[in-house]
């Protein structure tokens, strides 16, 4: 197999930071290479650099692409030479249908005015070579991140790709969009098609790579010319063997700290569809308390309606915290009655990207920094070099942007500005999302300890080994209704799955024992 791709002595600097020293890597034409590494270990970076982000001049060492140097200006010079980058954050526009995102800027024109015939039937050739089953005249804003993710694909297409670059194209899909896209790549290897994978699921990569390449700090610190252990692939990336990928934890769990009974929350635009249907359970002080539920089961909708009704039409329910009416009507108020809510849309909600670390911290607590109404810069100071210490966040200095920040970093952020608020109940919705797993890890640490300080947790996830490995009960939705709860000590994966599929036949009657789904569990 013969050499694509070669970055030679790639060095990328930034104010303060050098990203990049001395990466090297090659990758061998049609093979899926995984490139792997801790949150801000240069990943990102170093496609960029390949595909024209940061333009030749801005970094040092060469690039040789079929054996020939590029100095990319651009990223219309890279896809002009058939590389093409999907980015983690998808750049498709929701107004538009799927043929105009696919062709924008690369319009099918005659006389400068648009083929939309030509372009329709071109975007269903494309659609179809990606298993898509959709009218090229649909709104993407119509379509599921799964949908999106593969009308980003086509359009890659589009620009006869020879090399794909796919920078955690699985990282807001569920399981089974995940499965089909992983299913893609296979193909498209058999069709000559080069690919790079940048994924933070160690699972996905062992299914679908052929090599991977490990990055450590900026550095190249491993090459592997077929697939290793995932073990072996921790210990590349962290530089420690991590036998354990859940803290241990000896649970002190006292009384109930929060009831909800009969919460029910309407589609806002649709008052016949209920997005939370009757939900009701106890919190527990020093608890860990699983969510667990397929995509659109209404776990975030429970979350966000329960955090100062954020979301959908309140309709009936009630909520009690130590026993008395808590009154969770707005932000606010929810935030005073001692709740937190971190969103699994870190950078849309969760932070002000283009503001600095000092800044973000104090964001859900402005009284914490203000003295008479106006902001005490010393203290917030203060704040902020304390979260930054107290949460081992990455950084130049608490002054550095958002924006510039690692997944990991970042998520640490968010966490850092409400614990601020000092609450008694943290919900956490997709808390360790596109991290990598020594950040993973840290997350779980701080989980645990909020615990064992008497805090009480609600934690959301997709990803069921987690919930399995950092909570103590675990409450499964479906369709807007928790369906079942475990013991996280009883529970498994197919357990789980089986509740799901239990009451999703059986809609009449829809929670599910333990003991109905034991029979159920040995056929998933």
């Amino acid at each position: 197999m013969d050499t694509i791709l070669e970055m030679r002595g790639i060095t990328k600097e930034f104010p303060g930071v050098k990203a990049l020293n001395n990466v090297n890597m090659a990758v061998r034409r049609g093979e899926i290479r995984a490139l792997v590494g801790e949150n801000g270990a240069g990943k990102s970076t170093l496609m960029k650099v390949l595909s024209g982000v940061y333009p030749h001049g801005s970094y040092e060492g060469e690039i040789l692409y079929n054996g020939k140097p590029m100095a990319f200006r651009g990223i219309h010079d890279s896809e002009a030479q058939g590389i093409v980058i999907i980015h983690q954050e998808l750049a498709l526009v929701p107004q538009m249908s799927i043929a105009e995102n696919i062709f924008l800027g690369n319009e099918i024109a005659t006389n400068g005015i648009i083929d939309r015939r030509e372009t329709n039937r071109r975007t269903a050739e494309l659609l179809a070579q990606v298993g898509l089953r959709e009218n090229p005249a649909t709104k993407v804003g119509e379509l599921g991140m799964g949908k999106q993710q593969l009308v980003e694909i086509a359009k890659a297409l589009s620009k006869k790709v020879e090399l794909l670059i796919l920078d955690e194209p699985t990282s807001s899909l569920n399981e089974n969009d995940s499965a089909a896209l992983l299913q893609l790549l296979h193909g498209f290897r058999d069709q000559g098609i080069t690919a790079i994978l940048i994924s933070h699921k160690l699972n996905e990569i062992s299914q679908v790579a052929d090599s991977i390449t490990v990055l450590r700090d900026g550095a190249t610190v491993a090459h592997h010319d077929q697939m290793v252990s995932e073990e072996q692939i921790i210990r590349d990336m962290v530089g420690r063997s991590m036998d354990d990928r859940y803290p241990p934890r000896d649970p002190r769990i006292g009384g109930v700290v929060m009831s909800v009974r009969d919460w029910t929350v309407e589609d806002p635009g649709n008052a016949q569809r209920l997005l939370v249907k009757g939900a009701g359970f106890d919190l527990r002080q020093g608890e860990v308390l699983g969510i667990a539920g397929l995509m659109g089961a209404g776990r975030t909708e429970l979350a966000m309606s329960l955090f100062g009704r954020s979301v959908g039409k309140f309709r009936a329910g009630e909520v009690t915290i130590h026993g008395k009416a808590a009154d969770l009507s707005t932000v606010p108020r929810a935030i005073q009655a001692g709740l937190a809510y971190v969103t699994e849309d870190r950078k849309s909600l969760g932070l002000v990207l283009i503001d600095t670390i000092r800044r973000n911290i104090p964001l859900a607590n402005l009284a914490g920094v203000a003295t008479k109404g106006v902001v005490d810069r010393h203290r917030e100071g203060e704040i902020g070099r304390d979260f930054r210490k107290r949460m081992n966040i990455r950084s130049s200095s608490i002054e550095q942007a958002t924006v510039n920040l690692s997944g990991g970093n970042q998520q640490k952020v968010v966490l850092s500005k409400w614990l601020f608020t000092e609450p008694e109940i943290l919900i956490l919705d997709e808390p360790t999302r596109g991290i990598d797993v020594g950040a993973k890890y840290e997350i779980y640490t701080m989980i645990r300890d909020l615990a064992e300080s008497g805090k009480s947790v609600i934690v959301i996830s997709s990803e069921m080994p987690e919930l399995l490995g950092i909570t103590d009960r675990i409450l499964v939705m479906n369709e807007g209704r928790i369906v079942g709860e475990l013991p996280t000590a009883e529970a498994s994966q197919e357990k789980i799955m089986a509740m799901i599929i239990r009451s999703g036949s059986n809609a009449s009657d829809p929670t599910v024992t333990v003991a109905e789904i034991e029979a159920e569990a040995a056929h998933v």
